[in-house]
């Protein structure tokens, strides 16, 4: 339901060879939200076939757009920012999908204190037995730059059903307030896939606001359809987005440290174990995150390497 006067939410998603679940998570809202007024932003993101034009004439409602370029999951989302027109910013993965209208939950969290700029919701893996994939996070430890996710794994049984805040939210589905942009400014470019949410929570942090994870809300995430978990794209960009991340967001000695941790340590027992299990491709892959994570700027936002792997 959307009012040409007023928008609460605009619901953000990215498109990437991913029609039929796209289609499910815009059936998903369009029967489930009545509680508040939104938008559906839809971002092909250079998919083989043009996905936005599909989109746009079996759901004529929904803001369709193509890019011709894969601008990667933050240059994605900055394009359905840059057309949004809602109070709050609901950035979705396109492989989940929602139950029950309980979206006005997190806008009630963000309501609640000015200082609050952004909530997640309780995240259940969508297939059998359904159990808890986030329930808000823990900090990156400062050197090894490795964390965990809350609940993971767990049933949904009652015990994180209890609000608190996090220092990061999830990239699976994340609201903020619109001013956060205004502020903490647009999602980092840089990172192109992984660790982009954790360096943007890291900047909203910084300008003054709290996250928070809210359980009364719940999102059912399809996951690893996109990315598989021994892939060269995934070695790759975590490989090098953990060095990214620690040269942008930490100083002095804790910086030297954590860098010079994962280019050697955390780089040399990965690599290793590749080669153990015959996938010298990802054995490369790993020193070739290394290189570009120690060497490419950290402020460059249109560098994109998506092409070589």
């Amino acid at each position: 339901m959307t009012d040409s006067h007023r928008t609460d939410i605009s619901f953000i998603t990215i498109c990437y060879n991913g029609f039929k679940d796209t289609c499910e998570l815009i059936e998903s809202l369009q029967e489930k939200l009545h509680s508040v007024t939104y938008e559906i932003i839809v971002v092909d993101n250079a998919s083989h076939e043009d996905e936005a034009a599909k989109i746009s004439r079996l759901y004529p409602s929904v803001i369709a757009i193509r890019s011709e370029v894969n601008r990667g999951f933050s240059g994605g989302n900055n394009i359905g920012i840059r057309a949004a027109r809602g109070k709050y910013l609901f950035f979705i993965n396109n492989d989940t999908y929602i139950e029950s209208d309980a979206i006005s939950c997190l806008v009630e969290r963000l309501e609640s204190r000015p200082e609050i700029g952004g909530v997640s919701p309780k995240i259940r893996f969508a297939f059998p037995p359904q159990h808890i994939q986030f329930a808000g996070f823990t900090p990156l430890s400062r050197i090894t730059l490795r964390n965990h996710m809350l609940g993971f794994g767990c049933p949904d049984d009652g015990k994180y059903d209890t609000p608190h805040p996090t220092p990061y939210l999830h990239g699976a589905a994340m609201m903020i307030k619109r001013e956060v942009v205004e502020k903490a400014g647009m999602m980092p470019e840089i990172f192109f896939l992984y660790y982009e949410e954790l360096d943007w929570s890291t900047s909203m942090t910084r300008v003054g606001y709290e996250l928070w994870y809210e359980p009364r809300c719940t999102v059912f995430h399809k996951e690893s359809q996109s990315t598989g978990q021994l892939s060269k794209l995934r070695t790759y960009f975590l490989t090098r987005n953990r060095l990214l991340y620690a040269r942008r967001n930490m100083k002095g000695m804790e910086r030297l440290m954590s860098v010079l941790y994962q280019s050697t340590i955390a780089a040399g027992k990965n690599s290793l174990s590749f080669a153990f299990k015959g996938r010298f491709d990802l054995f490369c892959t790993t020193y070739y995150g290394v290189c570009t994570g120690l060497f490419m700027s950290s402020s460059d936002t249109n560098n994109n390497t998506f092409k070589k792997l």
